[in-house]
């Protein structure tokens, strides 16, 4: 078992890096190809990359403001964190929302009820890939970016749909 602390945050990492995800949960991504696609703006991770290991940031689009040219698709794709906020969304043990989860699951850390909850967040995006098959040539990029950015944005590799 490893600790790992982020402002104050101390949580134990309880599996091996990127192993043993519930069999449920089978993202396309890694948090570092994420990163290197351009998600949120290029904005997420750039206060807390010291808790994550470096080689995720190595080639991250990173930014110290919001930039949706930066997103793989180049459109802006998320909502703001207040929505998120004001619907339930974020657990108080990961306050930027899914991806801080999602980062903090893949480097080992499980919280069964949230990891739970996060999961099924993540199974319902699904229906959005549907979407994109039902309505789009494959790998025509210009056809529901928007929703392909959200995509990938929750780990499914939209790029190939």
């Amino acid at each position: 078992m490893n600790d790992r602390m982020q402002q104050g945050y101390v949580y134990v990492l309880t599996e091996p890096e990127g192993q043993n995800f519930d069999p449920d949960f089978t993202p396309d991504l890694t948090p570092a190809e994420m990163l290197a696609l351009g998600v949120f703006g290029g904005k997420y991770m750039t206060d807390c990359t010291d808790e994550f290991p470096a080689k995720w940031f190595a080639d991250a689009k990173l930014s110290k403001t919001r930039d949706a040219q930066l997103n793989f698709f180049g459109i802006e794709a998320s909502q703001p964190l207040s929505v998120w906020r004001a619907k339930g969304w974020i657990h108080p043990d990961d306050p930027r929302g899914w991806f801080q989860w999602y980062c903090r699951y893949y480097l080992g850390r499980r919280m069964p009820d949230e990891d739970a909850r996060q999961i099924g967040r993540w199974k319902a995006m699904k229906r959005h890939v549907a979407q994109v098959r039902r309505n789009c040539d494959p790998c025509d990029w210009a056809c529901r970016p928007r929703q392909r950015q959200a995509l990938l944005q929750w780990g499914y590799d939209s790029r190939g749909i």
